[in-house]
């Protein structure tokens, strides 16, 4: 016969004496502050990575899926005409976007060495 009932999927973490105990969140931060501070440092973080062939291919490959779906959904043109010209995207966006973010990131590393040489 089957199971009517749900299994638990956590251990109950009550004591006999009927407190609990439970495990605080760490990571969280505490004040309003701190948040800003975590949310800035992992921007900059964010935009200092080295450029990769890898994020400007899935960006090529995002953009151009957009193209094709406004091509096919929004302009109604057929599937082959459309696929053809969002596979010619691909190979225009993948360069094009790897050279646009290695532009952005010298730019930034430029900026943050005057910066360090002139701390004023």
């Amino acid at each position: 016969m089957a199971r009517t009932s749900q299994r638990r999927r956590r251990k109950h973490r009550g004591t006999q004496g009927g407190t609990l105990k439970r495990r605080s969140r760490t990571s969280r931060p505490t004040s309003r502050a701190d948040a800003k501070e975590v949310a800035r440092q992992r921007r900059v973080n964010r935009l200092d990575r080295v450029p990769s062939w890898r994020g400007a291919v899935n960006r090529a490959l995002l953009a151009a899926g957009v193209f094709f779906a406004l091509l096919v959904v929004v302009l109604k043109q057929d599937l082959a005409p459309s696929l053809s010209l969002a596979l010619v995207m691909v190979l225009v966006y993948i360069p094009l976007g790897f050279a646009m973010d290695s532009a952005i990131y010298r730019v930034r590393q430029r900026r943050r060495q005057r910066q360090r040489e002139s701390p004023e």
